[in-house]
């Protein structure tokens, strides 16, 4: 359960970064309210998986799906320039964050 618990906390994480961009400096209602909704379940979920998976893994899971996640949505949307070095790097973060569990 901690497993899944922390993928979802990584995928809130980059929820609450885009939100965050998107808020314009809390200028806007609801963006803002995303990020602090987003942030808060982002960090009750990687608490609650603290628990039982050591926090260097933990963290590393968890900042590297809100990573990859944050510039795979910024590359779709146009915010951000696609290459492929870029998604042989992102899918080198996953393959590490798979990795992570692997030898969990």
């Amino acid at each position: 359960m901690s497993w899944i618990v922390l993928i979802l906390s990584g995928v809130l994480e980059a929820v609450w970064a885009i939100a965050l961009s998107k808020s314009q400096g809390f200028t806007h209602l609801a963006p803002s309210v995303t990020f602090f909704v987003a942030l808060a379940a982002s960090m009750a979920g990687l608490g609650y998986a603290m628990r039982e998976i050591p926090v260097g893994t933990s963290y590393a899971i968890w900042v590297g799906i809100g990573a990859a996640l944050t510039v795979a949505y910024g590359m779709v949307t146009g915010a951000e320039t696609v290459s492929v070095i870029k998604i042989l790097l992102l899918a080198g973060i996953i393959g590490c964050v798979v990795g992570l569990k692997v030898v969990h």
